[in-house]
């Protein structure tokens, strides 16, 4: 992964304080907004509201101070981001997995790879799009959007713009989802709040997104949704971990031979759910831990928002969206029948 470039000079707060302050401001103002009632109802957390806040400010007001805010903006998206990743652990147990069983590891274990896999096939392959916003939307769309698209970018090393259309297209058809899922949810009476809430939390995009639709079809359904995806997030360490091994052999293939530094953040992220498996933290030093990551999270968000230019967006065309189409089609159908399956073989 790339080291920050303020590493190799000296200490001075005053270099990065500026465009911390900056990103802490649209974090702030990001979390404010995703409280309230009517855009939380729509599925905009405070991740996303920060980056759409940060593209605003970006291309409006950001150019004229950057030179004084880079540093921190830089700091915020690549050191902030790692940290939060980390912290992320704090949301998830071990005791978590067990309340669904094996067969809900299984099909998020098998809607994750499944995705993944046919997001790369279908977007470089037949859509002959670049690697790196292929590798993103695959992120977002197979593990937890917006935050598996950040969690991937050190690994994946893409520009900001890529990141950016990466995330708008996993938010968009995640945003979709909360809508959809209720309304399937009314046309299949037949299938038991359990099993449509594992099908939500292993095909939704969002944490936030899951929460919202879930909510939508009672408490039953919310709670195993929302467990089905902690479980889902929970995988997004290992696949780090394999993405980072396979592209640091696929580069050394390569003219360039670029280097992969080992994702530790990763490993952290995995140290950090197994200690909050003992539940040794007092809950209120576990919630606290938890608002710390959420900041980090959207301050990361908020950089990466503040690097993108529209004119670069332009650039990426209509295929991102029409990859982004197709996966949400592929985790409704294909990640209905995989659930379909294995509720069915391991019943």
């Amino acid at each position: 992964m790339a080291e920050l470039s303020v590493n190799k000079t000296p200490f001075h707060l005053h270099q990065w304080l500026p465009g911390l302050l900056l990103t802490v401001a649209i974090a702030g103002i990001a979390a404010w907004l995703g409280n309230q009632s009517w855009l939380a109802g729509a599925g905009f957390g405070a991740l996303t509201l920060a980056i759409i806040l940060g593209i605003v400010l970006g291309n409006s007001l950001y150019p004229q101070i950057a030179g004084a805010c880079d540093s921190g903006v830089l700091l915020a998206k690549q050191r902030l981001l790692r940290l939060g990743i980390i912290l992320y652990g704090f949301r998830i147990t071990v005791q978590q997995i067990a309340d669904v069983g094996l067969s809900g590891v299984l099909i998020d274990a098998l809607v994750l790879s499944s995705t993944f896999l046919l997001t790369c096939f279908i977007g470089i392959r037949l859509l002959k799009m670049d690697r790196e916003t292929v590798w993103l939307i695959g992120a977002g769309s197979s593990i937890c959007g917006a935050a598996a698209v950040l969690a991937s970018e050190p690994i994946v090393k893409a520009a900001p713009s890529k990141v950016a259309v990466a995330v708008a297209t996993v938010v968009l058809f995640g945003t979709v989802g909360i809508v959809l899922y209720p309304l399937l949810w009314s046309l299949l009476p037949t299938v038991s709040a359990e099993h449509f809430g594992i099908f939500t939390g292993s095909t939704l995009h969002e944490v936030a997104q899951v929460v919202a639709a879930g909510h939508a079809m009672g408490a039953e359904t919310e709670n195993t949704a929302v467990i089905a995806k902690m479980l889902r997030v929970m995988m997004l360490a290992p696949f780090l971990l394999i993405l980072g091994s396979w592209l640091k052999r696929q580069r050394s293939h390569s003219a360039q031979q670029q280097s992969i530094s080992f994702p530790w953040f990763a490993l952290l992220f995995i140290v950090v759910a197994l200690f909050n498996s003992l539940h040794l933290l007092p809950a209120n030093v576990v919630s606290t831990l938890n608002q710390l990551a959420n900041l980090l999270l959207a301050m990361a968000m908020a950089a990466l928002g503040l690097t993108t230019r529209f004119s670069a967006l332009k650039q990426a065309g209509l295929k991102p969206l029409l990859l982004g189409l197709m996966m949400f089609g592929w985790l409704i159908v294909g990640g209905g029948a995989l659930n379909v399956l294995v509720q069915h073989f391991m019943a």
